[in-house]
């Protein structure tokens, strides 16, 4: 539902379909919208039904066009419900929307109170506690989320680390803007291929503003929607890219914590053990791909796809992924 239509529109439909859904009449209170991924809308929203008050988030695909490397809000909300399921400390999925519901893809989640802003979280005095001991979380919560039965998921792409480069050289191509420190960490990574890994649930975007947190740590995981099948490892290379530090470049596991905390939190939960240099791959590979991704977000803005003034920002910022990839690769 595109936002010309109004929320009182909006709040007219979700009412029907949570309804359908929760097993009587629904009233939408609080509806509003907060700002969201480039892929989809959220929404926060009360469903007041049968004197319960149920605190939720509706998160809406911004188009019905879906990618065959990532799931649509369907399945990533089912990946989401058995995430949950496993022990995972994310939402939990109330509803999936349908076709009848008018509303597009999309599904309703239970909404949990904390802080998501990662600068906030890195500065503020409310979480000083709790930073110290968000990197042993972050490996207890991945070795959890790569324990997930893979057989009681839907159908999900694999993503081995070959197919993922070549996917990103694909996209860097398009623009014919080179870049030479890219080049060669191109070159560093296709030197280093790992063998590939038993594919595991990956979450892929498991970062820094992910994250909801409170004074005693991460309460849950956010934005399932890069999710796949593949190299669990993956997971913590994302985790330790230094733009997700935001400034705090001494603490490599999102500007709090250090990876041998990472490690034994991991371990402790019953994550394999965990070979550094094959984490080491696959953080060169994520400043690579945020560097990529950057330099898309430019040329939308440049191609006139969507004119944004946050997009032409980001667009400045494919020149500290390269001073990232040199420190790297030093």
């Amino acid at each position: 539902m595109s936002m010309a239509r109004g929320a009182e529109e909006l709040s007219q439909a979700l009412a029907a379909a949570a309804g359908r859904r929760l097993g009587g009449p629904v009233t939408i209170e609080g509806l509003r919208r907060l700002s969201g991924g480039a892929v989809a809308d959220t929404w926060s929203f009360d469903a007041i039904t049968g004197g319960e008050r149920l605190e939720l988030i509706l998160r809406l695909a911004r188009s019905a066009q879906t990618s065959p490397l990532y799931p649509d809000k369907t399945t990533e909300a089912r990946v989401q419900h058995q995430a949950a399921e496993a022990g995972v400390p994310t939402p939990r999925v109330r509803f999936i929307l349908e076709e009848e519901d008018g509303l597009g893809l999309g599904y309703a989640m239970e909404r949990i109170p904390g802080e998501t802003i990662a600068r906030k979280i890195l500065r503020e005095d409310e979480f000083a506690r709790a930073r110290p001991k968000m990197a042993r979380q972050c490996g207890e919560i991945l070795a959890r989320i790569h324990a997930v039965d893979t057989g009681a998921l839907p159908k999900l792409a694999e993503l081995d680390a070959k197919t993922q480069l070549d996917q990103i050289r694909q996209a860097y191509e398009v623009f014919g803007n080179k870049h030479p420190v890219f080049e060669v960490a191109f070159r560093w990574l296709e030197d280093r291929l790992p063998e590939k890994a038993n594919p595991r649930l990956v979450h892929a975007d498991f970062r820094n503003g992910n994250f909801i947190v409170g004074p005693e740590g991460i309460r849950s995981v956010l934005d399932w929607e890069m999710t796949h099948l593949g190299d669990p490892l993956e997971d913590m290379g994302w985790l330790c890219v230094n733009s997700w530090r935001f400034g705090q470049i001494d603490f490599p596991v999102g500007g709090f914590g250090l990876r041998e905390d990472l490690w034994a939190g991991y371990q402790a939960a019953g994550g394999e053990e965990v070979d550094p240099e094959r984490v080491r791959f696959w953080e060169v590979f994520g400043t690579l791909k945020w560097g990529i991704i950057t330099l898309v977000q430019a040329f939308t803005h440049l191609g006139g796809v969507v004119r944004s003034v946050e997009l032409a920002a980001i667009g400045r910022r494919p020149s500290e992924t390269e001073l990232d990839l040199l420190d790297l690769l030093s």
